[in-house]
């Protein structure tokens, strides 16, 4: 692949978890980029996994993933984004805000993969079109390090606006998950 379809290919597989990341962002008392920077690395880290582990498996068993991966991109999207609606109507005003914008680990964890199976299905695609194994390490490690960049970002620019915005745009963050499960069960149904 070419480095400019790289990083296309890594800023589009991205765009999710910036999203996310700027709803994060919004609900947090003030601006901390260690924090940032831990969930850049968690999105970051999972979003260069799955397109490795996405190649391996259309290369070992192409047929079961393809079958399974909508279902489970629509579910973990659509709880975690559901999860994320709750959290924004049910908190008072600054209420609960820390704990709404670091969630435990498992809900960080649980956000990352379910934003970054599009990128599985992208290793699974560069499988069937046999992409060497140096190929999917080069796109991993783009698809890693764009997210990365660009989930950092988004939790700092959702501070900067949170203060204006607070649970809408986490409400906002909550429903484009939900609907980007969604799209993703009708593109693969449909």
């Amino acid at each position: 692949m070419s480095p400019a379809a790289v990083f296309f290919l890594s800023v589009s597989m991205s765009i999710d978890a910036f999203a996310v990341a700027v709803g994060r962002g919004t609900v947090l008392d003030r601006a901390q980029l260690g924090r940032a920077l831990r969930i850049g690395a968690v999105f970051g880290l999972v979003e260069a996994l799955t397109p490795f582990l996405g190649w391996l498996a259309g290369i070992a068993a192409s047929d079961w993933v393809a079958h399974v991966d909508h279902w489970l991109a629509f579910g973990l999207l659509g709880l975690v984004g559901i999860h994320m609606i709750h959290n924004a109507f049910s908190q008072e005003e600054g209420e609960g805000a820390e704990r709404a914008a670091s969630g435990s680990s498992l809900v960080l964890l649980a956000t990352a993969f379910g934003t970054s199976l599009d990128a599985m299905a992208v290793g699974l695609s560069l499988a069937f079109i046999d992409v060497d194994l140096a190929g999917i390490l080069v796109v991993s490690a783009g698809i890693g390090m764009a997210t990365f960049v660009m989930s950092t970002a988004g939790v700092l620019l959702g501070k900067a606006i949170g203060n204006q915005f607070g649970r809408y745009a986490e409400m906002a963050a909550g429903v484009v998950l939900c609907a980007l499960g969604t799209m993703i069960l009708i593109d693969h149904i449909g």
